[in-house]
């Protein structure tokens, strides 16, 4: 499995259907980008689980209705309800506890 960039537009096709860990970055926030390897690592070894990345600063309708203040931020959702909120960067063990704990 990927991690598919998605927009504002788009979002919703793919909220609704089971785990979903949405990725909100943007281009110039160093963590980041250290952070996206490792959600790259850990959706190829979770195929029960939608990655999503979505960038604030072309989309900042979704980061405002989340609430988004800091990036990297991860929202964990399921069949459509959020289920749990982590802020900062998290190495794959930390990110694969956080999906796990949460399913």
């Amino acid at each position: 499995m990927s991690v598919k960039k998605v927009n504002d537009n788009e979002l919703n096709n793919y909220l609704n259907k089971g785990i979903v860990l949405l990725d909100f970055f943007a281009d110039w926030c160093g963590p980041c980008k250290m952070l996206s390897p490792v959600i790259e690592q850990v959706s190829n070894e979770m195929d029960d689980v939608t990655f999503l990345k979505i960038n604030i600063d072309e989309n900042n309708k979704t980061a405002n209705l989340y609430k988004v203040m800091s990036i990297p931020t991860l929202i964990l959702f399921k069949d459509g309800k959020l289920i749990s909120k982590s802020v900062g960067f998290l190495n794959k063990e930390e990110l694969k506890k956080f999906i796990i704990s949460n399913k």
